[in-house]
């Protein structure tokens, strides 16, 4: 009887141990978004509020990591005259120039020409995974479920470079 209630209670000390380690995508998401700082961009857990899609009665709100490009390029004057745009993969009534399965997420849409063109180019690569770009004078942030190997962070670093520099 004694050696049951040492096992029971090894038992119990291993299993308390177990589970307060990180499983492994835990430990993944750690790594990619300790990655992630060291290259300069902000990683933040935040809750995306999404528009009514097609078909649906009212929009859902998401919890997703968001990816924060800094830019570093934009003077004072630039900033002030800046427009705001946010997209998202979503099938909503507005998303005229946009790539089929991607949407505006507010009404005022401000991009065209080259500008469009550039986000359009980007969106066809963008992994399936990103649901979302949005442009402030302050950042480019991609809204990123984080699945992938580890190398997709970089493939967002290029993606996301030509907006960057173009600052659009």
């Amino acid at each position: 009887m004694e050696w049951l209630i040492i096992v029971f209670i090894m038992a119990s000390l291993i299993g308390s141990v177990m589970w307060v380690m990180p499983s492994p995508r835990q430990r993944y998401q750690a790594d990619l978004r300790m990655r992630a700082r060291k290259a300069g961009i902000q990683v933040q857990l935040v809750r995306l509020e999404l528009p009514r899609a097609q078909g649906e009665v009212e929009g859902d709100t998401i919890s997703v990591p968001a990816y924060r490009f800094l830019r570093q390029n934009v003077e004072r004057a630039e900033k002030d005259r800046w427009h705001c745009w946010d997209v998202l993969r979503l099938e909503t009534l507005d998303q005229q120039g946009l790539e089929p399965g991607w949407s505006w997420r507010s009404e005022d849409v401000t991009l065209t020409g080259h500008s469009l063109e550039a986000l359009n180019v980007m969106l066809q690569q963008l992994p399936e995974d990103v649901v979302g770009v949005e442009s402030t004078p302050l950042h480019l942030t991609l809204y990123w479920h984080e699945r992938g190997e580890a190398d997709r962070l970089d493939t967002l670093i290029e993606l996301s470079r030509p907006l960057l520099e173009q600052k659009i």
